[in-house]
């Protein structure tokens, strides 16, 4: 394989990702859920001119939300492939990838409610 035949092959791989973001965008509600809040937090991010380093915990937890919703959503479709019948590992696995998710989204909104919290009171006064 020559390096144009890996160029390729590195812009197809990154074709597929964005083709699994945009699936997620528009199948996922709480992906939906999610990116709506993070475009909460990235306006209060601009308007509170917060910090590089609460730049980094915001992008942080944005990214991490994101992707592990993904592989909560990706988790759900092959535990559906591989059964349609009830089977109590099938929902073991499910419920773990979303207890994750959830574990995640409280980290989330306690690092949002630590970083603009003291900014909103501060706007207030």
């Amino acid at each position: 394989m020559d390096s144009r035949d890996k160029h390729v092959h590195l812009w197809k791989s990154f074709s597929f990702a964005i083709a699994g973001i945009k699936t997620a965008l528009w199948s996922e509600r709480n992906m939906r859920i999610h990116f709506f809040v993070s475009l909460i937090a990235i306006g209060c991010s601009i308007f509170f001119s917060i910090s590089k380093m609460e730049w980094l915990f915001v992008i942080v937890a944005i990214g991490g939300i994101f992707s592990l919703e993904m592989v909560n959503t990706a988790i759900e479709r092959v535990v559906d492939l591989v059964t349609e019948d009830y089977h109590q590992l099938a929902k073991q696995a499910k419920d773990l990838a979303a207890g994750a998710v959830f574990i995640y989204a409280i980290t989330a909104v306690l690092i949002g409610t630590m970083i603009f919290l003291p900014y909103f009171f501060r706007w207030l006064i």
